[in-house]
């Protein structure tokens, strides 16, 4: 008989935990929140987008991301501007200002998620990491 594993959700739990409160100390340094950080990135990788992508993007209501939008456009991470196809839309960028926050955010994350790691031999680190991008990308 085959031995028993714990689910999936049941073992990455724990980690995806320990990973967000490792994260939030190196959010809150930068003042950004966790949904300013997936806005950032979401920009990052996609320049240009309305509020409707990028809220399907991220996994969020269009409704929910609106605070956060303002947030960081005060503090000159993203700008808004009128979609000259559509002037109700807005499309959404980030600044160079919005790009060196979410490098550095996202330099300092893995930093810390290399602690994590380091119970692992390091080509396990290299194919631990290499399968969850596969998965990530496979979604």
């Amino acid at each position: 008989m085959a031995t028993e594993r714990p689910d999936l959700a049941a073992m990455l739990y724990p980690l995806v935990r320990e990973l967000i409160a490792l994260e939030l100390p190196v959010l809150a340094a930068h003042d950004v929140s966790m949904w300013g950080y997936s806005v950032l990135t979401a920009l990052d990788d996609t320049p240009v987008r309305t509020q409707a992508a990028l809220a399907e993007a991220i996994g969020a209501d269009k409704s929910r991301i609106i605070g956060t939008l303002d947030e960081l456009q005060q503090a000159g991470l993203i700008e808004r501007t009128p979609d000259p196809a559509d002037r109700r839309a807005r499309l959404l960028s980030i600044t160079p200002q919005g790009r060196r926050v979410r490098r550095t955010v996202r330099k300092e994350i893995q930093a810390q998620e290399e602690q994590v790691l380091t119970s692992l031999a390091p080509a396990d680190r290299k194919t631990f990491v290499r399968i969850l991008q596969e998965l990530h990308d496979a979604r």
